[in-house]
């Protein structure tokens, strides 16, 4: 199974630049490692990994939880992503949960062109892309059964991450049974940025799987009545882990309850 090789073996690897952009909000660039491609926005500051021979490969773990908060519901049938990136956890969904109708928002115009033109993603007929900005389009979205918030910049988090009336029309924006599941950075602490926020808003009911790129990925259900059954979670990740190539347990073992 693909895995990335160890850093000193990727800096002796000769990088290649496949694309670079300007757009209103800076630079984007595609470059090559070895049998990996990543998107950069910036100064190469890293915002997907792509394995070459099969982008719905989930390279990084912080990917991996949020498709364990995927798992939490028992039969998906809609998706919404705020935020899209290379497309690889898009793809990912697309390949192995029963999606029917996947909508994705993504602010920067180039980035879908090149995840379809470098980074492998697919032109599936189930997937619908808006360009614009989340916060703004977010209340035109469908309800979903599933809804992935994951808005980076190459200064970190959009604003989005800790708006309050977003991040509470997200959940809004739940089908009954849905899970609102969102990339947050970490702080010193361990905790979720905007933690305390995040407490407040969701009335500590919601999920966090702490993850070794340094993030927390927390997994929120749709209403207080909601829970996660942690029985079903694991015999689902166990199901998928043949087609997946890894597996999710050492994610579950981390899942904790809101801090």
């Amino acid at each position: 199974m693909p895995g990335l090789p160890p850093d000193d073996e990727l800096q002796q690897q000769d990088e290649v630049q496949l694309a670079e952009v300007r757009d209103a909000f800076g630079v984007i660039r595609v470059v090559q490692i070895g049998a990996y491609r990543f998107l950069e926005f910036g100064d190469a500051i890293e915002q997907s990994c792509v394995f070459q021979g099969d982008p719905s490969w989930l390279e990084y773990d912080y990917t991996r939880a949020m498709l364990l908060g995927a798992l939490c519901h028992d039969a998906p049938e809609t998706a919404l992503f705020l935020g899209l990136g290379a497309g690889n956890l898009t793809q990912a969904c697309l390949k192995f949960l029963p999606l029917e109708d996947v909508e994705a928002i993504e602010l920067r115009p180039d980035v879908p062109r090149l995840a379809m033109e470098f980074l492998g993603l697919d032109d599936d007929p189930r997937l619908t892309i808006r360009i614009g900005d989340a916060t703004e389009l977010l209340d035109s979205a469908e309800t979903a059964d599933l809804i992935f918030l994951d808005l980076y910049t190459d200064q970190g988090p959009g604003v989005g991450h800790l708006a309050w009336r977003f991040l509470e029309r997200c959940r809004e924006k739940l089908n009954p049974g849905g899970w609102l599941i969102i990339n947050q950075w970490a702080g010193n602490d361990g905790k979720p940025l905007g933690a305390a926020l995040l407490r407040g808003l969701y009335h500590r009911h919601y999920w966090e799987c702490p993850v070794k790129e340094g993030n927390v990925v927390l997994l929120i259900p749709a209403d207080l009545e909601q829970r996660l059954n942690m029985g079903r979670l694991q015999m689902r990740a166990g199901e998928l882990a043949p087609r997946l190539g890894y597996s999710l347990q050492p994610l579950i073992e981390a899942l904790r309850p809101a801090t």
